[in-house]
């Protein structure tokens, strides 16, 4: 996952706490914590992972 074009996170601070990575790929979605991203990501297809940010956003979560 290392060839992957990552981004921060919106909703990460500039704090240097706290922060995740996400990177696209056609259908699927990665997440990792950007302070460990040797642990390895997280990869959802995107549908789902839409899906959990939105129950994050609407306080379900």
């Amino acid at each position: 996952m290392s060839a992957l074009e990552w981004r921060k996170s919106s909703y990460s601070g500039d704090h240097g706490g706290n922060c995740v990575e996400v990177a696209s790929v056609p259908e699927l979605s990665a997440v990792r914590d950007t302070q460990n991203r040797e642990a390895g990501c997280i990869v959802a297809p995107s549908a789902q992972w839409a899906a959990v940010l939105a129950a994050v956003k609407t306080g379900a979560l």
